[in-house]
């Protein structure tokens, strides 16, 4: 029971956080699609790590979204805190922070955008990402 200036947590909000989610992992999903297949960089091995845990959250949270599945926080979470690991990582090489493991066609640290490096922007889709999921708050049984 609900008393006058009490604050429940309303569907809405958690619908609108779930969105959001699902919005920015098909943004980033669509983004480096557009990278690899229309600017024609080619993905580092980091790159397709970063990848390997977003593009299943643009599913997963898609189908959440329309299942109305609140408990979905637990299965796209740790994909995107991975995510968030792999980019960081990824920035720290890109630094010169760390030396590159990588092996592959190109070198994990070349940057193809230095102004807004695109393990940035992974890493900014991540935590978005995680922060909504982690704000929504699922009704009490």
């Amino acid at each position: 029971m609900q008393t006058a200036g009490s604050k429940s947590v309303t569907p809405d909000r958690n619908a609108l956080l779930l969105a959001f989610a699902w919005l920015v992992a098909v943004v980033a999903t669509l983004g480096s699609l557009y990278y690899s297949q229309i600017r024609h960089f080619i993905p580092c091995e980091m790159c397709w790590y970063q990848r390997i845990m977003m593009y299943p959250n643009a599913i997963i949270l898609g189908i959440a979204l329309w299942r109305n599945d609140l408990g979905v926080r637990w299965y796209a979470l740790p994909l995107s805190i991975i995510g968030a690991g792999y980019s960081i990582k990824h920035l720290l090489e890109q630094a010169g922070y760390i030396s590159s493991a990588c092996s592959g066609p190109i070198s994990c640290s070349s940057e193809y955008i230095p102004q807004f490096p695109i393990p940035l922007q992974a890493l900014i889709a991540f935590v978005l990402i995680t922060v909504s999921l982690l704000l929504i708050r699922p009704a009490k049984r």
